[in-house]
């Protein structure tokens, strides 16, 4: 990403005629909000000046404490490729800032921050983070809402014209190098209608960044082509649910510190107590990278998505993969979340929970080679494998029960998400839903 000045985002604006500027930001629940103001006021925008409601949005502030100011990073400063009705737009992320000139401690972006300045603090430069957002893309109806029909019947790196879905992926690659992402790898995906685009990693708080950016993305092209895209972790039935399996690894300037040439699996001890702290804390930190009812219907045995907390230098079935690139590239891979996380918080609790393995000396358990999904239940307790929470209702006892992740997440950010969740988990819970309709009516 451009670094900017505020001189040079007045002069840019200017050249390239923007209209408009979305100052956006995340809410609680990773999603993303704007206000618009007209180009007149970037300027006031720029010193910090523009206020909003912020007891509107999910899980910021009370409304009798509803003055929230919105402070724009430079640079995220982009001017977008397409043309809402003809009008140039332009975005700047901001930061959220109470009236008092205080960083709001609810802002999401704010919590994946402070956790970076924990790892800066133990001598680490950076968290580099690269997430693998998968999608659906679904057709529309007659009355051009969408349907749960996919749009090809297409499978796993299939093409043309099995794969009709993919010319909208390949202008959403087009449309994200515009926008000066380098986009590695697109393809289509196990299930029908689901497919893969992978863009360079970087620091924590600009992947999240980008990865907000790329779902607008995904969302626009799909609906210039007369589709529907979505992140919704398991959107249907009998096939496989989109992940957001997320690489990531630890850097001290130029050096990734998660690689040792002398070690058998050329990992330092710095990578297996990170892997050991991802490890402790899965459990607790489900609840943030699997943040919906819905996410649990993917976490299910049989359809690739990781259940068991174990790792594997080689094996895809465990949480947690180490990918064979070494040198710089060497990572690891943490395949349980999914992309209905808000990134923010996710990726704020993963590196919390490595840290605590770094600080902690943990050693993680012996890797397991074999595929996990034909063991047997005797058998995985032998190993010491303990499953992920069954679904939101024991996500959300895990997380409170663990002081490392709730520590990370601050008690604001804790408070509202524990709140809005067990308020979803009541509405499923209470609800008759088709299949008890169909398993019931007519026996009982």
């Amino acid at each position: 990403m451009a670094r900017y000045t505020r001189e040079e985002i007045l002069r840019e604006a200017d050249e390239a005629g923007v209209n408009f500027i979305r100052l956006q930001f995340t809410d609680l629940l990773g999603i993303l909000k704007n206000v618009e103001i007209p180009r007149n006021q970037l300027e006031k925008a720029l010193d910090d000046k523009i206020m909003f409601d912020g007891s509107s949005i999910e899980g910021f502030v009370r409304i009798e404490e509803s003055d929230m100011y919105l402070y724009p990073d430079y640079d995220t400063w982009m001017v977008f490729p397409w043309r809402p009705e003809g009008n140039v737009v332009a975005r700047l992320i901001c930061d959220i800032y109470n009236p008092d000139g205080t960083p709001f401690l609810g802002d999401p972006r704010r919590v994946l921050r402070r956790q970076v300045e924990h790892a800066k603090q133990m001598g680490f430069s950076a968290m580099n983070v690269g997430p693998e957002a998968e999608f659906f893309l679904f057709k529309l109806g007659e009355d051009h809402q969408p349907t749960t029909e996919p749009s090809d019947e297409g499978s796993y790196f299939d093409l043309a014209p099995v794969d009709v879905g993919e010319n909208c992926r390949r202008d959403i690659v087009l449309l994200l190098e515009q926008m000066g992402f380098e986009v590695e790898a697109s393809h289509h995906e196990v299930a029908t209608g689901q497919h893969e685009i992978d863009f360079k990693y970087a620091d924590a708080i600009t992947t999240a960044d980008n990865l907000m950016t790329f779902k607008l993305v995904v969302r626009t092209v799909a609906q210039q082509h007369g589709l529907h895209a979505t992140f919704m972790p398991k959107p249907v039935f009998g096939i496989n649910g989109s992940g957001m399996h997320c690489h990531q690894s630890l850097f001290s300037g130029n050096e990734n510190v998660f690689y040792d040439p002398a070690d058998p699996m050329g990992l330092s001890s710095t990578a297996r107590s990170y892997i050991a702290g991802i490890l402790r804390h899965a459990r607790g930190f489900a609840a943030i990278t699997n943040p919906t009812v819905n996410s649990y219907k993917r976490l299910v045995p049989g359809y690739e998505a990781p259940v068991y907390v174990a790792w594997s230098g080689r094996n895809r079935s465990p949480l947690v993969r180490v990918p064979a690139s070494r040198g710089l590239s060497t990572r690891i891979e943490v395949r349980n979340p999914d992309p209905a996380a808000n990134p923010y918080l996710a990726f704020a609790a993963m590196l919390a929970s490595g840290l605590d393995g770094i600080d902690q000396e943990l050693n993680p358990p012996v890797p397991v080679d074999r595929n996990i999904y034909t063991m047997n239940e005797q058998e995985r307790r032998q190993e010491g494998i303990v499953s992920l929470p069954a679904d939101l209702h024991e996500a959300l006892e895990a997380l409170k029960a663990d002081a490392v992740v709730t520590e990370a997440l601050g008690e604001h950010v804790l408070t509202r998400f524990i709140e809005a969740k067990s308020i979803e988990w009541d509405m499923f819970r209470t609800q008759v839903h088709p299949w008890e309709l169909k398993q019931y009516f007519t026996m009982y």
